[in-house]
């Protein structure tokens, strides 16, 4: 599972305009045409995404939702895989 609020620096509790803050920043950073980094493109995309779920109230209750069902049901491989995507993004 993608975790959209590390996608765009965030936490759990942000509101609608710290999303879309957020999501102009990180756009910014890693658009294809500002930043030719091979791994930007894909990046660019996960913000999007990121934003795109985050910005709709439907969505984002369901990703919430989800989100605290998959910590419940499997915290280790949950932790693992956040852990993962974080420790991936910064090196």
């Amino acid at each position: 599972m993608k975790d959209h609020y590390a996608a765009l620096h965030l936490s759990s509790s942000a509101t609608l305009l710290d999303i879309k803050k957020a999501f102009r920043q990180q756009a910014s950073i890693h658009h294809p045409d500002r930043n030719d980094a091979p791994e930007a493109a894909a990046r660019f995309r996960a913000v999007q995404e990121a934003y795109d779920v985050l910005s709709d109230a439907a969505k984002r209750k369901a990703y919430d939702d989800n989100r605290q069902r998959n910590l419940l049901d499997s915290p280790i491989d949950t932790a693992r895989t956040i852990w993962l995507e974080y420790f991936n993004r910064i090196a």
